[in-house]
This record gives structure tokens, C-alpha cells and sequence, in this order.
């Protein structure tokens, strides 16, 4: 196996199985009743332990200023992320069935930005990956409209 393809697995497989088990786990935690507030404190002690955890079994890399601040914008903009879809199922009692479609349509937005920034179109067969983007897309809206 390359390690390519196993970089597809680790960062493409394991998160499709950690975040459905995420966004299942926020819906339950948010019909238990937990705030908005707390509910983003108590997965941030969740990120932080398994940040522990991997800095310890991956001693690899370095912290700079712009690599911790852009961490660190990241995580503020996934908990911006993560707390409005808290909100919207506590307080609003969207189905998660129909957000969660909608949150992932950030697939495109990824996807361009990466060809743009990243220049990752020198990489990839852009029409075939803009194609599979919009038809993600597409598949969104069907879901949150039914």
C-alpha cells in the first residue's frame, strides 16, 4: 500500500467514522440538555486530552508562532462550527439528519480553496474533483429539503 493511499485512509476513513460518531454523540448530548457553552467546554477537554496524547506518542514536528496561531484559529473556527450546530439542535431542533448534509458542504468551499491556496490543482484532475464536489453538494440540498 502506498502512502498515499494509506494517508487517504488514516485522514479520509478514520475521521468519517470519528465524526459520525461525533455528530451522533452531539445530538444525544444536546437532548440531554447540556448548554451551548458547556457542551464546547467539554469537547475541548476531549480534543485536549487526545492532544496530549498524540503529542506524547508522535513527538514529531515543532510549534512556531504562526504554526500555533493558525491552530489555534482553526480550532476557533470549529468550535464557531460545532457550537452552532449544538445551538441549532438544542435550541431550534433541527434533525441532524438534514444538518448534517448541510455542514459538509463546506466539502466545496475545501476544495477550492485548496486548489487556490495550496495550488493542489498541479496534483489532482481538477474537472473530476469539482464534479464530485458539486454533485456533494447537490446531495445536500436533496437531503435538507426532505
Amino acid at each position: 500500500m502506498s502512502s498515499q493511499t494509506l494517508g487517504l485512509l488514516i485522514g479520509g476513513l478514520v475521521p468519517a467514522i470519528a465524526y459520525t460518531f461525533s455528530n451522533t454523540l452531539a445530538k444525544t448530548s444536546t437532548q440531554a440538555g447540556i448548554g451551548v457553552g458547556p457542551y464546547l467546554l467539554f469537547v475541548g477537554m476531549g480534543i485536549l486530552i487526545i492532544g496530549v496524547i498524540v503529542t506524547v506518542m508522535l513527538p514529531v514536528g515543532s510549534v512556531t508562532v504562526r504554526s500555533g496561531g493558525m491552530s489555534l484559529v482553526m480550532g476557533v473556527c470549529w468550535g464557531v462550527g460545532t457550537g452552532s450546530v449544538a445551538l441549532a439542535l438544542s435550541q431550534y431542533h433541527a434533525p441532524l439528519g438534514k444538518l448534517v448534509p448541510l455542514f459538509n458542504m463546506n466539502t466545496l468551499f475545501t476544495v477550492l480553496i485548496a486548489l487556490w491556496i495550496f495550488s493542489e490543482w498541479k496534483q489532482v484532475k481538477v474537472p473530476q474533483l469539482l464534479l464530485g464536489s458539486a454533485l456533494i453538494v447537490v446531495g445536500g440540498t436533496m437531503v435538507a429539503k426532505a
